[in-house]
């Protein structure tokens, strides 16, 4: 059994730490509840400047590292590792953030999980000379039974795998999307995506 996992408010809540990352450096007061886009430029209403500094900011290790933990992601990898199972995390963050992403993995006891960075929303650019570990050629050559992901603009990834199961972990940005096909399936928390694995 092979496994996809996005980070970013699949493993942790990333997006928690953006509203208030968006108050602290803007004044802008926007509720994690009421974050309609993954675009969180749109959303915030940032200037590209603006969304610039946030990201750049939301990058430093020390912030990376303090992300909290999406309740039951460790331990259903585990449980998952445990099986027997593949399981990769696929992250749309640079490269550059690839050593305190891995660290955080290993903080939250999930050192046997891969780590890749995959380029999946073309958003590298705030980081000069950032680059991806995971190449799109290499990375259309891997097989996956399951994917955990939150980004409807991401599913496009997933368009070489018919056969793929996508739990769609349910985030306000993810609300109003039309899935794909039937077999993507929304899911409230850990609890629902590990019953559906098995």
């Amino acid at each position: 059994m092979n496994i996809y996992v996005d980070f970013d408010d699949c493993l942790c809540e990333t997006a928690r730490h953006f509203s208030t990352l968006a108050k602290e450096l803007f004044g802008i007061d926007l509720p994690y509840e009421r974050i309609k886009y993954f675009n969180l430029q749109k959303s915030f209403s940032l200037t590209d400047k603006q969304y610039e500094e946030m990201m750049i900011k939301a990058h430093q290790p020390e912030i990376l590292l303090s992300y909290k933990e999406t309740p039951g992601a460790s331990n259903t990898l585990n449980n998952w590792l445990d099986k027997g199972y593949d399981v990769s995390i696929i992250t749309g963050r640079p490269f550059s953030a690839w050593e305190p992403s891995r660290e955080w993995l290993n903080q939250h006891g999930l050192e046997r999980v891969k780590l890749y960075c995959f380029d999946k929303y073309g958003r590298d650019a705030f980081i000069k000379d950032s680059s991806f570990s995971l190449k799109p050629e290499d990375y259309y050559k891997m097989h996956y039974d399951f994917a955990v992901e939150d980004s409807p603009a991401a599913f496009k990834f997933f368009d070489h795998l018919p056969d793929l199961k996508v739990m769609v972990f349910d985030r306000p940005w993810n609300q109003e999307c039309e899935f794909p096909g039937a077999n993507y399936k929304r899911c409230i928390d850990w609890q629902m995506i590990s019953e559906l694995v098995g």
